[in-house]
């Protein structure tokens, strides 16, 4: 009898601490978390035809640039994964954490989230890759979408998503921008062959790469190519190379790791490489960027002068852009209809009224309207260029 009173005891007790202990807000790990619109949102009205998954890298100082750059991509029907650099402030972190819990949209749709452990990201290291592939394999396991685009907070829209949306609705989705080439040219003795080692891999500080003495020769076993760090690829690819039902992308990862600038390789070797992929690549990356004569290591910055261009280039990204410039203002006024530090436009979208034209929130029962602009009509321009026949077997990996 004894035992038995000890036992019930026991058990409530047990269960009266469990009561204390619970926190105030639970916290759900990225890996078992799956975003679900409100229910009653998605009633009688069409999902959008294709969606995006975003990775938005930001760098120590970047916090106010990263939160415009969020408003000017946002949309209920695309997903946002943000990467803040673990070398930022803890002020910098803080502040995009409230940014993101503090606006009533995020929180009614759910589909904007911050990496909780952020990674050391190494200035032409391996580091910027492995950040990349570990978003790709966050948000494959946690939703449901067409393609992965890497930005960061230095890049901008040039057309709103409802404009990305529609342009990309036609295209196949097994479809891939990467732009990519074999020939390596300059890049041959300063890129591939020296061996470099990534401090950020084991440090917890971040501090330069380190040049190894002896260089190495080009490999045999696959073929190099180089191109754009900044990619469209679709999920069947980030599939592969997350997933790599071959050993390809785990070995190009290991011969990568010793790589300068890892990024502007690894993709364009991995599928210009595989069988399967070679021949859905588009060979552009969809970016409008401007170098210097000759190019320096980091293109030129983009201001008012380069607005024409940019309109004309029908390419829906483009980068760097300086903090708050003068451009980014005529950007959002022009282009993305975006007003009063709102969301840009969109059928999704409500807005304020006729005085204030800012996109403030999201009407329920326009959920999967569109509302495309001539900013789509540019972009399906300069997609069915890249993607007509001719065209796209002369661009093919060579």
């Amino acid at each position: 009898m004894g035992i038995k009173i000890f036992a019930i005891l026991f058990m409530a007790t047990s269960i009266f601490l469990s009561l204390l202990y619970i926190p105030a807000k639970l916290t759900i790990p990225m890996s078992r978390f799956t975003p679900v619109i409100n229910i009653n949102m998605l009633k009688d009205h069409k999902p959008y035809p294709v969606n995006f998954a975003y990775l938005i890298s930001a760098s120590r100082g970047d916090s106010k640039k990263l939160m415009r750059v969020i408003r000017a991509l946002y949309h209920p029907g695309n997903y946002y994964l943000i990467h803040v650099d673990a070398d930022a402030p803890e002020v910098e972190h803080r502040a995009i954490r409230e940014f993101v819990s503090s606006d009533p949209v995020f929180n009614l749709v759910g589909n904007v989230w911050i990496v909780g452990k952020s990674n050391l990201v190494t200035y032409r290291g391996p580091t910027m890759l492995a950040t990349t592939l570990h978003a790709m394999a966050i948000l494959l396991r946690t939703c449901k979408w067409d393609w992965f685009i890497n930005l960061s907070a230095s890049d901008y829209p040039l057309v709103t998503q409802d404009d990305l949306i529609d342009a990309f609705s036609a295209l196949p989705r097994d479809l891939n921008f990467i732009q990519h080439s074999s020939h390596l040219g300059w890049k041959l003795n300063k890129r591939a062959k020296p061996i470099i080692i990534d401090p950020g891999l084991y440090k917890l500080n971040k501090s330069e790469i380190w040049w190894v003495i002896k260089q190495r020769s080009l490999p045999t076993a696959f073929k190099l190519y180089t191109g754009s760090a900044w990619t469209i690829l679709s999920r069947s690819f980030a599939e592969y190379c997350i997933l790599g039902w071959d050993n390809l992308p785990r070995t190009l990862l290991l011969y990568y790791t010793n790589f300068v600038s890892s990024p502007e390789g690894y993709f364009q070797t991995l599928i210009c490489n595989s069988e399967d992929y070679r021949n859905t690549t588009a060979n552009h990356d969809l970016h409008y960027i401007t170098w210097d004569t000759p190019p320096k290591q980091h293109p030129r910055n983009l201001g008012l002068k380069d607005y024409r261009r940019m309109i004309l280039s029908s390419r829906p990204f483009a980068r760097k852009f300086k903090k708050n410039d003068p451009v980014l203002d005529k950007i959002d006024r022009d282009l993305l209809k975006r007003y009063n530090g709102q969301f840009t436009y969109g059928g999704w979208c409500l807005w304020s009224g006729k005085r204030q034209k800012a996109c403030s929130g999201l009407q329920n029962e326009k959920y999967g309207v569109l509302k495309p602009g001539p900013g789509s009509r540019r972009l399906k321009s300069l997609l069915t260029k890249l993607v007509s026949e001719n065209n796209f077997t002369k661009r093919r990996c060579r």
